[in-house]
């Protein structure tokens, strides 16, 4: 639990499921339409990605609560996703995305990994601008191996910092 400028982060614990559910929703409800694949992540996180090896956390504000989280998915073989990171729309302007994403990549490293990856959408450009600029590169290796997890995906990206 270390405070980032007054964002403290907290694992996953069931108390927190409701915020990884309702924080995911909003972005991707205001964005694209919610699949299959979120609805059961987001509905069963313990189920879907705590119980197969993932991890998620969640970003306390001092004043607004849990307003972000993000979750590593174990995907098999030593791959990992980072998926459902998500930002609640008014703290969006306190730099909490970029802080969470820096907890959870160093967090990654302590972690047994040999790949780490994300599934985007170009539409997501403030994102992938955040991505590119803490180590993430576009890998079309990521698009073919996992880009058909969603419909939305269109941009796949793997981390340099682990295993490239």
């Amino acid at each position: 639990m270390m405070p980032h400028h007054d964002i403290e982060f907290l694992p996953f614990s069931p108390e927190l499921a409701r915020y990884f559910e309702s924080i995911n929703r909003q972005w991707i409800e205001a964005m694209f339409v919610m699949e299959q694949a979120d609805q059961e992540m987001l509905s069963q996180p313990q189920r879907k990605v705590i119980e197969p090896g993932g991890r998620i956390w969640f970003a306390r504000h001092p004043q607004l609560g849990i307003v972000g989280t993000c979750a590593l998915m174990n995907k098999g073989q030593g791959a990992y996703e980072l998926t459902k990171m998500g930002v609640l729309a008014e703290a969006r302007s306190l730099k909490v995305g970029e802080k969470l994403l820096r907890y959870v990549l160093e967090q990654a490293k302590s972690m047994s990994m040999e790949c780490l990856f994300l599934l985007t959408n170009e539409r997501c450009e403030a994102a992938i601008h955040l991505y590119e600029k803490n180590g993430f590169e576009h890998c079309a290796d990521i698009m073919q191996r996992f880009g058909k997890a969603y419909k939305r995906c269109d941009v796949a990206m793997r981390y340099r910092g682990i295993g490239a």
